[in-house]
C-alpha cells in the first residue's frame, strides 16, 4: 500500500504564470490524465491570472491554478492542478489561498471535481449546484450515431441560427451582461479568435442567444452556450454539430433536464460531473435560466 505524500516542509514560491509556461501547463494537465488544451491556457492566461509552483525537481510545474476577474462581479476559479508526484503535500491548499488572499472581499465561484470538492468545503465553499458533463456523436433522432456532420443535423425550424460576424460582438457583449451579471468583454472579445465556429441565434433581428465550438483533444467543445430558452439552445447545438466530424462535449448546467434529455437522445450522454460552488455569494453568478452552459468551467 502507498504510503502518503509527505507534507512540504515550507511553502514553495508561487508565480505568476505567463504563455512562455503553456507547454509547462499542458504537461501538467496530461499529467492528471486531462487533454493537453495549449489552446484553452493559452485563452486562459491572456484572460485571466495564472499563478503557479515551479517543480523542486526542475521538471515542469508542481502545481497551478487561476483566477479569472469580472467587473462587477464574482472571480471565477480554475485549472487547481498538482502533478502526481506532488500530491497530498499541500500545494493545492497553498494556491487556493494564494488566490483567495487575491480576491480580497470579491466573492468566488468555481466547478469542483470529486477529488477537489473537500478542500474547498474545509476552505469555506458552499455547494450550490452541478455541470453534468456529456459528450458523443450527435445524431438526430432516428439517426446514426455513427453518422456525423451536416446530413445528421439541422437546427429546428422555428429559431433562426448563423454564423457570428465582426459587428455581433457588442449585441453578444449586452446578451451576455444581462445573463452573466458581469461585464466579460475581455473574454468574448477573444472567442472568434479561439473557437472553430461561433455561432448567433436572433429573432427579428435581435440576439437570443450564442455558442462557440472550440477543439479539446479529439473532442469538439461546445461552451458558452447562452440562450433565451431551450430550443433556442437545441438550434445553437444543431447548427454547430453540423459544422464537425469530432465527437462534441459540453458541461451544462443539471437544472437544464430538458436540454439534457434532448442531448442524450441524440447521443450525448452523461460522462461525469463537477460541482458548482461559491464563496461569498448564494448561488452561481447571473440568470442560470439563459446560462445553459460555461465556456469551460474553468471560467464560467
Amino acid at each position: 500500500m502507498r504510503s502518503p505524500s509527505p507534507r512540504l516542509s515550507v511553502d514553495l514560491p508561487i508565480r505568476r504564470l505567463h504563455r512562455g509556461d503553456l507547454v509547462a501547463c499542458a504537461d501538467l494537465c496530461e499529467d492528471r490524465g486531462w487533454p493537453r488544451d495549449e489552446r484553452r491556457w493559452g485563452l486562459l492566461l491572456s484572460a485571466g491570472t495564472g499563478l503557479g509552483i515551479d517543480a523542486p525537481d526542475g521538471a515542469g510545474l508542481a502545481g497551478t491554478c487561476l483566477l479569472t476577474s469580472y467587473e462587477p462581479g464574482p472571480a471565477a476559479v480554475g485549472m487547481l492542478l498538482v502533478a502526481g508526484r506532488y500530491a497530498g503535500r499541500g500545494l493545492a491548499r497553498q494556491l487556493m489561498r494564494q488566490v483567495m488572499e487575491a480576491a480580497g472581499d470579491t466573492p468566488l465561484f468555481l466547478y469542483a471535481t470529486a477529488q477537489g470538492q473537500p478542500l474547498y468545503d474545509k476552505l469555506g465553499f458552499t455547494v450550490v449546484g452541478r455541470a453534468d458533463r456529456v459528450g458523443g456523436r450527435f445524431h438526430a433522432v432516428g439517426g446514426s450515431a455513427s453518422t456525423p456532420g451536416a446530413a445528421a443535423a439541422s437546427p429546428p425550424r422555428s429559431v433562426t441560427t448563423r454564423p457570428a460576424a465582426a459587428d455581433d460582438l457588442q449585441a453578444m457583449v449586452r446578451l451576455d451582461l444581462s445573463v452573466f451579471g458581469a461585464d466579460r468583454t475581455h473574454l468574448l472579445a477573444r472567442l472568434p479568435a479561439f473557437s472553430d465556429r461561433l455561432q448567433v441565434a436572433e429573432e427579428h433581428g435581435a440576439l437570443i442567444g450564442y455558442a462557440a465550438l472550440w477543439p479539446s483533444g479529439q473532442d469538439h467543445v461546445i461552451g458558452p452556450l447562452i440562450a433565451r430558452d431551450t430550443a433556442t439552445a437545441q438550434a445553437l447545438v444543431s447548427s454547430l454539430a453540423a459544422t464537425t466530424d469530432r465527437p462534441l462535449r459540453a458541461d451544462v448546467d443539471a437544472r437544464h433536464v430538458e436540454l439534457l434529455d434532448w442531448l442524450a437522445d441524440r447521443g450525448l450522454k452523461p460522462t461525469s460531473w463537477n460541482t458548482a460552488m461559491t464563496y461569498g455569494i448564494p448561488d452561481l453568478p447571473g440568470d442560470t435560466g439563459r446560462r445553459f452552459a460555461p465556456l469551460t468551467i474553468a471560467a464560467g
